[in-house]
């Protein structure tokens, strides 16, 4: 992974940097936080984008899932089939990837397309 990662990004700037990398060839998908419950880390709305070498910009998790996302966001680009990701704290996976902030966490993922 080469992160090119930045926390704070409006959404807008997400999106424009999404469509210049769309524009520019690359493969791109889009990571959405879509439920949470407890301590999650980011609110309902945060974005990541990724493009198919494996940077990314945004966060939908300060850091403790981004990791997983970025590979699911990686896979769809590939085969475009979206995904809803659920990570939790009582969630096996959430532990080996660091979500150990006691919440739960759903982050949908798509490929931008068009």
């Amino acid at each position: 992974m080469n992160p090119a990662h930045e926390n704070n990004v409006a959404r807008e700037d997400l999106l424009a940097e999404a469509l210049a990398w769309k524009a520019g060839g690359k493969g791109v998908a889009i990571a959405t936080v879509v439920t949470t419950w407890g301590s999650a880390p980011r609110p309902v709305g945060s974005q990541l984008v990724i493009d198919d070498e494996g940077r990314f910009l945004g966060s939908v998790s300060g850091g403790c899932i981004e990791g997983a996302v970025v590979t699911e966001g990686l896979d769809a680009i590939q085969d475009g089939k979206p995904r809803l990701l659920s990570f939790g704290v009582s969630d096996a996976q959430a532990w080996e990837v660091g979500l150990a902030c006691g919440g739960k966490i759903q982050v949908y993922v798509e490929r931008l397309d068009g």
